[in-house]
């Protein structure tokens, strides 16, 4: 059999330490939650999987239950991002002139241009400078909440193979007052930023995929339990921190090859998959803090996601299971023309707000509230028939891949602690517990356990903060009879991939 090309992950190292004397200040900025992610290492053939299972038109993960996607519910409970406000965009300005000037006016002092990357200030060179910087009056202790924050942006949120061990600068004019910061809805951007990896990395020429791989696999252990380690700290926020250093309790899920997980895909059913995966029966309301829950309403609206040049589009109207409303055909693949795919390469001297390219998703994103999903006006099965009908013969030639052979390493994680030794070591004493040992390592479970049928909902989505008793209701099953062996020469290219993990 044909075998496949495979590509490079980067996956960036967590979160640097803060001093706590700034605690209260970082609070004030919305990424106060971020900043208390640890180490979650990345399971490298299961983001291979996913990468696969994408599909860069519509925005979603076709599986055989249905299409999905991570959401900006995920990006606000897996990571603890603010979701609603204010786009993050603005000018971009190439000029190493204009790097500094914006440098000097926020922390009084500027990179050199050998501390920086074209657009991008190297990470060592903010990281000396939050280091270094006072902690005795509030200009002080701003500046370094500004550096922590530039910081989490290149690394964990926004991080990206064009900064290498950088961040663009681009964002640190949206940092200017301070008391703004919070307004900006930076879920919504890093959510685009993880779309873009995605849709990039479904292109035959791509080499590697990069962003916010955290989330991915945060959103992929909710969803898919059966799928994921053993969470070593269940209720913890943001919900990332449930697989803090999980590699240390459940070394043989390191070791879990693609092969495995694409055959999980090939044969999930109805019940296996968590459409629900935030209701109180798995996820206690009572450690989400009160400002997650205030961003909520615009968690399913159908819109751009918009970070700069980014727009990446929020297909909401594909997966409606995942908001407890019924799922129905969707309308067509919205095409985000010249928008999409959209890079910072050469001079690049415009305002992103108001580019000719970006201004219509931008005011899209300004009348969000306008795109919020609400109840369709048709009774839920047999919408959902209808849906799984027109699904199956729209994509289900696409959704068998076990029978395709990768030039993977079938060593699944094998390289991981190689590139964990090159995480910082700050940032590798961050957690409380990693002297901890787990007793033993858990046995994987079962590739397809039975499964357990899922009710639908209708109404105005509204994020559960009460119990609903679960009930039962007839539901077809399907699995992968129904559908056509893919053959290898009608294989899109966004199946030929690779990944092998290389902490930066």
């Amino acid at each position: 059999m044909q075998k496949l090309r495979m590509l490079t992950c980067e996956h960036p190292v967590p979160p640097d330490r803060y001093n706590d004397r700034v605690e209260e200040q970082l609070r004030l900025t919305g990424f106060y939650h971020a900043s208390q992610i640890g180490v979650v290492q990345c399971q490298k053939a299961l983001v291979n999987a996913l990468i696969e299972r994408w599909h860069p038109d519509t925005h979603t993960f076709h599986l055989p239950i249905g299409e999905c996607a991570v959401t900006l519910e995920d990006v606000a409970l897996i990571l603890g991002l603010p979701t609603d406000g204010l786009p993050v965009t603005g000018m971009t300005l190439s000029s190493f002139e204009a790097l500094e000037a914006e440098c000097l006016h926020q922390f009084g002092v500027a990179p050199r241009k050998s501390e920086c990357r074209g657009s991008c200030i190297k990470l060592s060179w903010l990281r000396d400078l939050k280091e270094n910087l006072p902690l005795t009056d509030e200009v002080g202790i701003q500046r370094y909440v500004k550096c922590h924050i530039m910081l989490l942006i290149g690394t964990i949120l926004f991080g990206d193979k064009s900064g290498a061990a950088g961040v663009h600068w681009k964002f640190l004019p949206l940092l200017r007052e301070f008391g703004s910061i919070i307004q900006y809805s930076w879920g919504s951007a890093c959510l685009a930023h993880l779309y873009r990896a995605l849709c990039r990395a479904s292109r035959v020429d791509c080499k590697g995929i990069d962003g916010p791989l955290t989330l991915l696999l945060g959103w992929a252990w909710m969803r898919l339990p059966y799928l994921s380690p053993v969470p070593r700290e269940p209720r913890s926020f943001p919900l990332a921190n449930r697989w803090r250093n999980w590699e240390r309790g459940d070394r043989r899920y390191r070791y879990m090859k693609l092969a495995d997980f694409r055959k999980a895909f090939d044969e999930l059913q109805e019940g296996e998959f968590v459409w629900v995966a935030y209701a109180v029966d798995r996820v206690d309301p009572n450690i989400i803090p009160a400002e997650i829950y205030m961003h909520s309403v615009v968690w399913s609206a159908t819109v751009p996601l918009v970070s700069f040049e980014c727009i990446e589009w929020h297909a909401t109207d594909r997966y409606r299971r995942q908001f407890r409303l019924v799922q129905g055909v969707p309308e067509e693949v919205r095409n985000l023309d010249k928008a999409h795919g959209e890079v910072l390469t050469g001079p690049k001297n415009f305002n992103w707000a108001t580019a000719p390219t970006h201004y219509m998703w931008v005011m899209h994103w300004t009348n969000r509230y306008h795109h919020v999903l609400s109840e369709l006006p048709i009774p839920s099965q047999p919408q959902l028939k209808t849906y799984m009908h027109w699904y199956r013969g729209e994509y289900g030639n696409r959704l068998c891949l076990s029978n395709l052979v990768g030039e993977e390493d079938d060593e699944g994680n094998q390289d991981l602690d190689g590139g964990n030794h090159d995480m910082d070591e700050g940032s590798q004493d961050m957690d409380d517990d990693n002297d901890e040992q787990e007793p033993h390592s858990p046995e994987v479970p079962p590739t397809n356990p039975l499964p357990q049928e899922q009710p639908q909902f209708s109404g105005q989505y509204v994020p559960q903060s009460h119990f609903n008793p679960s009930f039962t209701h007839h539901q077809q099953h399907w699995g992968m009879s129904q559908f056509n062996i893919i053959h290898i020469n009608y294989l899109p290219n966004y199946y030929k991939l690779k990944i092998v993990t290389n902490l930066t």
